[in-house]
């Protein structure tokens, strides 16, 4: 098992990395340890009193922690990153890297219930202490709430059509594995069988996980986390996020702009950009790694 090979191909590996311009004393958090690629890098380049704090809430993540002192995992959800950093002694770090994809374990382990390639149960839980998994949302959830879902986080073209025919025919079958939910949404399926499913999978997985919820409260907390001059570097995988993030990184944690009584803006910029445009897989990567290509990589650093 040795490796980050079994559990997961670290995308822009470099790039993200890099971004963090790491100095071999700093302290470092990687927010998302996933298959170890990024914290093996940033352990490679930072000296013997550096520091990398890592954080995954996946179990199985960890069966890939490199033996290493300078490494302390966190067995929790990023969004606590700030609570659990100064549990750790530490109040402030050089740079934090966030990969937000879905693991290719994760989609690979049938059991775990991600891919729409495998039968297994409905789960789809990141953390297996969580209580809510997907075959929970489908059964429960009302119209407008799925609708919203669909909508939302998996941007299905007949979300509406789809919340509606899953309330309505949900008590006719058990709908606690993956081919139940199939049967179930076959009748109304729009388009591409495996995109469209791909969708749906998409939003019922960022429900059950709060991912949003999860990535806001990250960046709040992990902003206050950083020193002045301190890197955040964060892989997205979809608009949704990529948008959070971008409009994060422009107004921080300000959801609307600031202004005075004379109508002129005055936000206190927290993070300033450091690439014009957000940074794209390569097409050699992409072409070793088709889960790369929605990748994009926005680095920010702490004014």
């Amino acid at each position: 098992m040795e490796g980050s090979t079994f559990y997961h191909t670290s995308v822009l590996l470099k790039e993200a990395v890099d971004g963090l311009a790491i100095k071999p004393d700093g302290v470092y958090v990687d927010a998302t340890f996933g298959g170890g690629g990024h914290s093996r890098e940033i352990l490679r380049q930072l000296g013997d009193k550096g520091k990398l704090i890592a954080f995954d809430h996946d179990a199985d993540a960890w069966r890939n922690k490199p033996d290493d002192e300078r490494l302390v995992p966190v067995t929790e959800n990023f969004r606590y990153i700030r609570r659990f950093l100064r549990l750790h002694g530490i109040s402030e770090v050089d740079g934090i890297l966030a990969d937000l994809g879905v693991s290719s374990y994760q989609f690979d382990t049938g059991e775990r219930g991600f891919s729409i390639r495998f039968d297994g149960p409905l789960d789809m839980r990141m953390d297996q202490r969580a209580e809510k998994n997907a075959a929970e949302v489908i059964k429960t959830y009302t119209e407008p709430q799925l609708h919203k879902m669909f909508e939302q986080y998996g941007e299905v073209r007949n979300a509406r059509q789809l919340a509606r025919h899953i309330v309505t025919n949900r008590g006719k079958m058990q709908l606690n594995d993956i081919s139940s939910l199939k049967a179930l949404v076959s009748p109304v399926m729009k388009g591409n069988p495996n995109r469209y499913l791909a969708q749906l999978f998409q939003a019922l997985r960022i429900e059950v996980n709060d991912e949003m919820g999860a990535l806001h409260e990250f960046l709040e907390e992990g902003t206050k986390c950083l020193k002045s001059g301190g890197r955040l570097s964060i892989i997205t995988f979809h608009s949704l996020e990529d948008r959070i993030v971008k409009q994060f990184i422009k107004k921080g944690n300000q959801e609307e702009d600031k202004r005075d009584p004379f109508g002129r803006t005055e936000n206190e910029w927290v993070l300033k950009p450091v690439n014009a445009k957000p940074v794209e897989p390569t097409e050699e990567e992409t072409k070793n790694n088709p889960r790369a290509r929605s990748a994009r990589l926005r680095v920010a650093e702490k004014i």
